[in-house]
């Protein structure tokens, strides 16, 4: 079994439920799964959107991490997302942060996620989880990345 987390998050329709939905379905293929507290956070890239509920769910899965992309993308299409634009609203969107202490850096898939150290509303759910997690290519705690984290936006916790 591979220790995976992955980052959950919703700005279109009933957000919550689209993220319990979601996460519902990931129960398919994903085992023990622990949820973070869902934030609410403003949206990166096109911020002339609505705010966004993100969480970070913790599990273990027999899926390799190609498996892993095509399922996840699977289920987000299970929740009803439908592609705007880059950086657009989403009825859920769902990515892979951490595999296990793999490295991987391909044109489908990069792990861990490549901008996470500058993502609050990911890194302050994955401390909720896992503050002591090693991020495997920075070396550095969650918890020491989110202390770095220099533009720390202010965050609302839903529940």
């Amino acid at each position: 079994m591979h220790k995976v987390f992955l980052g959950l998050g919703s700005n279109v329709g009933n957000k919550i439920e689209n993220i319990k939905k979601a996460i519902n379905l990931l129960q398919e293929k994903i085992n023990n799964i622990e949820v973070a507290p869902f934030y609410v956070s403003k949206a990166v890239g096109y911020e002339n959107q609505d705010d966004f509920v993100n969480t970070v769910l913790k599990g273990y899965t027999k899926l390799n991490p190609f498996e892993l992309l095509e399922f996840t993308k699977q289920v987000e299409k299970q929740v009803g997302r439908i592609y705007r634009f880059h950086w657009g609203p989403r009825e859920i969107d769902i990515d892979i942060l951490f595999y296990d202490d793999l490295v991987i850096n391909t044109e489908d898939l990069v792990i861990p996620h490549p901008r996470i150290q500058e993502r609050d509303f990911v890194l302050i759910p994955l401390s909720d989880l896992e503050d002591g997690f090693i991020h495997p290519s920075l070396n550095l705690k969650i918890k020491e990345l989110l202390e770095k984290l220099k533009d720390k936006s202010i965050m609302r916790r839903v529940n």
